[in-house]
């Protein structure tokens, strides 16, 4: 029985590792989206390397074509084969084919682009975004209340991914969430990976913005400045929780006035 229970286990890890591998592979890589956006982003992803596969596979089947059926055979004269470089259909099929693969990525790439920075302002929660060296301050605002959120540089050294160090970034799940960015000295860059998006922090009257739509996923998700902005570029982290709208109501309420 001992023995039984330990094939069992074992076959239901390698289940699950197999079912977490084949979900990361059906990503590409990338991780697992946290807001409406992002799966833009994801399909898009998905769409391009599926492109680029299915291109490989015709090339690699012409290359391949011709290694086998038109390798000089034995007894063949010297003279060059029929050259095809005054072909003109065929030169033409190579500037067209090309010119249209590039139009449609640029369609779809331009398409999601559009709707992914498409600001309707009227989300009803409002995060002004101020990155400077080197960490981050929030301001959230919510039902005319705001919290302000500050921090400082991160001790990389007791840098811990189950409780991370750094500002936090409280925003409710299923909800639309608007960015504001700033800042008052360099370019920065607000990066959380989940999003699958970033957006550079600019001094100066230029503010970048953006809006979300937060996915029903709750947890703790590391964010980062993504522009080389001096010598503690490396410090500026922060993260973002996403919570039940129930408990975002109760933090809204308890902080409302007070910096944190």
């Amino acid at each position: 029985m001992p023995g039984a229970a330990a094939v069992a286990l074992l076959v239901a890890s390698a289940t699950a590792c197999s079912n977490e591998a084949i979900d990361e592979w059906s990503r590409g890589g990338m991780p697992e989206s946290i807001t409406k956006q992002a799966e833009i982003t994801q399909t898009l992803w998905n769409g391009g390397w599926i492109a680029a596969l299915a291109t490989g596979v015709v090339v690699w089947g012409l290359i391949l074509w011709a290694c086998v059926f038109h390798r000089k055979k034995k007894g063949s004269s010297e003279a060059l084969p029929p050259q095809v470089r005054y072909n003109l259909p065929i030169e033409i099929l190579y500037t067209v084919v090309p010119v249209i693969m590039v139009a449609v990525f640029f369609f779809f790439t331009a398409r999601d682009e559009t709707e992914i920075t498409k600001v309707s302002n009227t989300a009803p929660v409002k995060v002004y975004v101020e990155g400077y060296q080197w960490s981050w301050r929030f301001t959230t605002e919510y039902e005319g209340q705001k919290v302000v959120t500050a921090g400082i540089p991160v001790d990389l050294s007791k840098q811990d991914k189950d409780n991370p160090q750094g500002p936090q970034l409280v925003l409710p799940v299923n909800s639309r969430v608007h960015f504001d960015l700033h800042s008052p000295d360099v370019i920065h860059s607000f990066w959380v990976p989940e999003f699958l998006f970033k957006q550079d922090v600019f001094p100066g009257p230029k503010h970048n913005e953006f809006e979300i739509t937060t996915l029903d996923r709750t947890g703790v998700f590391i964010g980062r400045c993504a522009e080389l902005c001096g010598v503690d570029h490396s410090k500026m982290l922060f993260s973002v929780k996403l919570v039940p709208q129930a408990e975002f109501d109760q933090f809204i309420k308890s902080q409302a006035g007070s910096a944190q």
